[in-house]
Parts: structure tokens; sequence; C-alpha cells
């Protein structure tokens, strides 16, 4: 046994030191196909990858400040007697999607009352009493914050599609480079006429890099995809609650 073992691990260590000193560069730059074709499809899958994380970056900065700007937003909002007062503040809070309800419901309320009586502040809550303005119609209010909040949810969910058009294309788009590699590889097979594994190998290597690049695209896509859409859509539930609590506010005080 020791006589047959020394011979067969002499032969494994030299056809071991064969392969590498036959393969000095097997890097991932050198797996990069050679086609114009596939490397077309890899500087597609390369624009896509760089194009979606700049969106999911931009929007996590984004979704930060207008989550940090809503909760002061809205405790200005809660402490404060006047409307008037809490239009005063939405210039430094721009980037919050509840100053766009707010200034478009207060700006119903105003046109609403701009015919009550001159001691009567249209931006106020008045106590109840004799000769306090009232509105024409709560309904128009209502409408006028579900338009404005069908606007902000446009502006949350900008750019967050071309994530999922990235995710669903992007495996398709490195499969596609990965068939027309491995069509290459065997067309190479058959001009040579040896189908040698040191033949076959490289060329099904750089067929598959395709289909690499195609997922390292659409992995981050989808999951960053499905994170930002539920922040989307908490947004969207917190900007109903708080149309339903400025038309608390205005059926209390204005009908």
């Amino acid at each position: 046994m020791r006589t047959l073992g020394s011979p067969i691990v002499a032969l494994l260590l030299e056809a071991q030191a064969g392969v590498v000193s036959d393969n000095p560069g097997n890097t991932l730059i050198d797996l990069i196909p050679h086609s114009p074709v596939a490397r077309v499809v890899l500087l597609m899958l390369a624009l896509m990858s760089v194009v979606s994380w700049g969106i999911i970056l931009y929007k996590l900065w984004t979704f930060r400040r207008a989550a940090q700007q809503s909760a002061q937003f809205l405790d200005v909002f809660r402490r404060s007697n006047k409307f008037s007062e809490v239009q005063a503040v939405c210039r430094s809070l721009g980037d919050s999607p509840l100053v766009g309800l707010f200034q478009s419901g207060y700006a119903e309320l105003t046109a609403q009352l701009r015919q009550a009586p001159a001691d009567a502040s249209a931006g106020s809550h008045p106590p109840a009493g004799a000769g306090r303005p009232t509105l024409k119609s709560l309904p128009a209010v209502d409408r006028a914050l579900m338009r404005a909040s069908a606007v902000e949810v446009n502006k949350l969910e900008h750019w967050i599609p071309w994530l999922a058009t990235t995710a669903s294309t992007a495996p398709f788009i490195g499969l596609f480079g990965t068939v027309w590699g491995i069509m290459s590889a065997f067309e190479g097979i058959a001009r040579s006429g040896s189908t040698n594994l040191g033949v076959v190998a490289p060329g099904i290597a750089e067929a598959l890099i395709a289909t690499a690049f195609g997922l390292v695209a659409a992995v981050p896509a989808v999951v960053s995809y499905n994170y930002l859409s539920q922040r989307v859509k908490l947004f969207a539930s917190g900007m109903d609650d708080f149309a339903m609590e400025f038309l608390n506010i205005a059926e209390r005080n204005f009908t």
C-alpha cells in the first residue's frame, strides 16, 4: 500500500502543479468575455446596478429626512392653537409629506372662510359660540387632502419603479449573455474539434459570468424595492391619519 500510495500522491501533486502553472491568472477580470455582445450585456448590467444603488442611497436619505421632519411637523401641529402658526414652519420642513397635505387643506379651508366676518380668523381654532366662521363644504376639504396625499405618494414613489425593473430584467439580460457565451463556446469547440476540458471550461466560465452579473444587479434591487415600498405604505398611512386629524379639527371648529 505504501509503495502504491507514494506514486499516486506524487502524480496528484504533479498534476496540481501543472494546472496552477498553466492557469496563473485565474481572476474575475480574466473571465470577462471577449465577445462584443457579451461585453455589451455586462456593461448594461453594470450601468443598471450603479443606477439602482444611486436610487437606493438617495431614497434612504430622502425617507430619513421625511420621517424626521414629519415628526417635527406633527409636534408643532399638535402644540399650536392656530393654523397660521403651523403655516409659518412649513417652509423649514418642506421634505415632510405632511406639509403638502396641511398646505392643501389650509388653502381650501381659507378659501371657504374668506366671506366670514372680519373678526373671525380662518387660521385659528375659535371657541364655540355665535358668529364663528363656518365651512361651506367639509367634503371639499377632504377632497383637497386626498388630492394632496396622492401627489405626495407619487413624489415618494419617484424612481422606485426602476428598482422593480432592474430586479425583473437583470437576470434575463444576464441569462441572454450566458446563452450567447455558451453558443460561442460550442462554436469554438466545433472549430477546434476537441472536447478537452481545458478547451470547454474557459468558454463556459466566461458565459456564466453574465448570469452572475445579472444576479448581483437584481438581488439588491428587489430587496430595496420591497423595503422602500413598505416605507411608502407607512408614509401613506401616516398621511391618512393626519388627514383625519385635520378634518376633525376643521369639523369641530368650523361647522
